[in-house]
């Protein structure tokens, strides 16, 4: 399996992510109908669904391909995860967690960056940055890079 993708976040639309299988031989590790191998991913939509709890952010995104979901982690400050972690850090990484959890509204178009993985089945993004996009061409902009991407570097098979 070609790992060149293996720590990049392949710009990717809802049906490729959907469409990714288990790596055999590496368990964090995901691949592509092409062959390669993908950890990590970006993707932009619009968000469908939002759901709010103490310890994180469900999120929707639907880029007309299908529908992710997401998750954005809010409990760094009680997880037993960041125990090593200098304060300062902590508080920081918890600072900007929230703040992109306020921006996230039903409606708008966001930019996805995290860790894929499975969840009960289903494929969806443990969401690292979130940006909401201002640029109207910014969805059509992706798709258009993920067309390029998938034939040149991915060789996603269609």
């Amino acid at each position: 399996m070609d790992r060149s993708l293996q720590n990049t976040h392949a710009k990717l639309v809802a049906r490729d992510i959907q469409r990714l299988t288990q790596s055999p031989t590496e368990s964090n590790s995901f691949s592509l109908l092409g062959g390669a191998c993908v950890s990590r991913v970006e993707t932009v939509g619009t968000i469908i669904s939002r759901d709010l709890t103490p310890k994180f952010l469900k999120f929707g995104v639907d880029d007309g391909t299908g529908c992710v979901t997401c998750v954005l982690w809010l409990n760094q400050l009680t997880s037993s995860y960041f125990s090593r972690w200098h304060p300062d850090t902590i508080l920081l990484l918890a600072s900007a967690a929230r703040k992109q959890a306020a921006e996230i509204r039903i409606g708008s178009v966001a930019r996805v960056r995290g860790r894929v993985g499975s969840y009960r089945g289903v494929m969806q993004i443990t969401a690292t940055v979130v940006v909401v996009e201002r640029d109207p061409n910014a969805e059509i902009l992706h798709w258009l890079e993920c067309l390029r991407l998938g034939q040149s570097c991915y060789r996603i098979l269609s």
